[in-house]
């Protein structure tokens, strides 16, 4: 559709604003639950190679079947299959510089009342210099970009620090905090913001305590020893390293459009937090050093009494 002469395009409720050009056709994107919907475009088979190509305008198509493309992890709306994007056919770009993305091909018959879209082949990579492919580019890649990004984990705290005793509970809590990133993508401005919603505590010895919601919180030095949510007792003592990974769920806007859920959580890693652990040793003694000041036990008595 057109709107003062820009070429408006929409992923969902996402809106970007193209310069038009006069090669271009007029195109409106938008997901569907069904996958990724193109509207004026027509994708046609091309006769010498069978590859499913864009129509010229103007072209009346003698195909049974329509098709359509959609990405090929989408799961429909804006969420996408996280496994799968592990393992998304990758879309290197090519010689001329055009970029690709992966993508699933669907069919249904042409004016069909009801007819259902059904896989028609792929996956396959989709190389297409156009601007309204910028959106669904973008969500291919946001998770990895989002992973990328230099996310601060947080910090570990411990109470008491950098002591503590051998059997006592030591407590630790998380200090993390949203962060927000402005990066270009394809030439467009995105806009993330990464909140933090689980921890995980590995606390060296083995132990290893989340991932969980509970980031802890400080206890007052008169309560240091009791057990909380996030603390732990050592079973033996030497120093170890505490370390913590903070996984956090993203959002992003492209061009100040409405904010987007990143599929799946990016986790990061805080830097190990030293921390010793002490034996105490218990003795009853029966001098009394403000009569006795010399007597076992008493400070400045001689060692060895």
């Amino acid at each position: 559709m057109k709107a003062l002469g820009l070429k408006v395009l929409c992923v969902a409720t996402l809106l970007l604003v193209f310069a038009p050009s006069a090669a271009q056709a007029d195109v409106s994107i938008g997901y569907e639950d069904r996958g990724l919907s193109v509207g004026a475009d027509q994708w046609v088979k091309d006769a010498s190679t069978g590859k499913l190509v864009r129509a010229e305008p103007g072209t009346v198509p003698t195909d049974p079947n329509e098709y359509k493309y959609e990405l090929q992890c989408h799961l429909g709306g804006g969420d996408f299959d996280t496994p799968c994007l592990a393992r998304q056919m990758e879309c290197k770009d090519r010689e001329d510089g055009a970029k690709g993305i992966p993508v699933m091909w669907l069919s249904r018959p042409r004016g069909v009342a009801g007819a259902v879209w059904a896989h028609h082949s792929g996956p396959t990579c989709l190389y297409d210099p156009k601007p309204e492919d910028l959106l669904p580019r973008i969500a291919a890649d946001i998770q990895k970009q989002f992973q990328n990004l230099p996310v601060n984990a947080g910090a570990v705290v411990a109470q008491p620090s950098p002591h503590t005793l051998r059997g006592a509970e030591t407590n630790f809590y998380a200090e993390a905090a949203e962060q927000q990133f402005d990066i270009t993508m394809f030439g467009q401005k995105v806009h993330v913001v990464a909140t933090p919603v689980q921890y995980t505590w590995n606390y060296g010895d083995g132990t290893v305590f989340g991932p969980q919601p509970s980031m802890g919180g400080p206890l007052p030095q008169d309560r240091w020893g009791e057990k909380t949510r996030t603390s732990h007792a050592y079973a033996s003592t030497g120093d170890f390293q505490v370390v913590l990974t903070t996984s956090f769920q993203g959002t992003y806007s492209v061009n100040s459009g409405p904010p987007l859920p990143i599929p799946g959580q990016g986790q990061f890693s805080a830097p190990p937090q030293a921390i010793s652990v002490w034996r105490s040793l218990t003795r009853n003694y029966a001098d009394d050093c403000n009569a006795n000041p010399q007597g076992q036990g008493c400070p400045g008595a001689a060692t060895g009494r």
